[in-house]
């Protein structure tokens, strides 16, 4: 097993990278152009549909009886209540500038690296380690224990290892392919296997972690 960092091969190429950014950046403009459409719509609409020469503002005829008041002046407080309710209709587009800075930031940010029996996974938001060599490994977030060890390679055609460090932190997740790939380098899949398999017992509550590591080595000699 080496010991120097090595980076997984779990993160967009330069081409993916440009067009999902590009895609986040869209859907984030469409959702800013939503919200902000709202309020520029209110503000022209209270300049239509507001008073005219006569006076500027109720304020300025509060004195007034109601009665005398011009009828577009009487009904100008009715129509700015309505008009308040235009911008709200702007916070639909809250979830489309969301979308779009996840996007972003999700296909800027994922990574990985395995540096000794320590892997690093960074996801759009947070970052988790966990040391492969002491966790509780699964397979695609399946718990394996005795009898159901022999399973494990098949359900690993989902591609992720999910290994729980016994302390109980968090569930770190690891794809077993990149954007684009089929499945890690070999190089990769060697690595992580060594990872899992330094140090643990070869029998006992380890043995579906032996078994995860055996199906690495496997698809690491015969690729799909």
């Amino acid at each position: 097993m080496t010991h120097q960092e090595l980076r997984l091969s779990v993160g967009a190429s330069p081409a993916q990278r440009t067009v999902a950014v590009l895609s986040g950046v869209f859907v984030a403009t469409l959702g800013v152009a939503f919200v902000a459409l709202p309020l520029l719509a209110g503000g022209l609409l209270r300049r239509l549909t507001g008073p005219g020469d006569a006076f500027a503002s109720y304020e300025e005829a509060r004195d007034l009886p109601p009665g005398m008041l011009p009828p577009a002046l009487r009904d100008s407080a009715g129509g700015a209540d309505q008009s308040g309710q235009v911008p709200v209709l702007g916070l639909c587009g809250l979830p489309f500038v969301l979308l779009g800075v996840y996007l972003v930031l999700r296909v800027l940010r994922t990574a990985a690296w395995l540096d000794g029996s320590r892997v690093r996974v960074r996801s759009a938001f947070r970052t988790r380690s966990v040391d492969l060599a002491t966790a509780r490994i699964d397979a695609d977030g399946v718990s394996h224990r005795g009898d159901d060890a022999p399973m494990v390679g098949q359900r690993l055609r989902s591609a992720a290892v999910v290994a729980v460090d016994r302390s109980g932190a968090p569930r770190v997740v690891i794809p077993l392919r990149g954007m684009g790939l089929d499945s890690l380098p070999p190089s990769e899949l060697r690595a992580l296997a060594d990872a899992i398999t330094t140090g643990r017992p070869a029998d006992g509550r380890d043995d579906a972690a032996h078994a995860v590591a055996d199906h690495l080595n496997r698809l690491a000699t015969h690729p799909r």
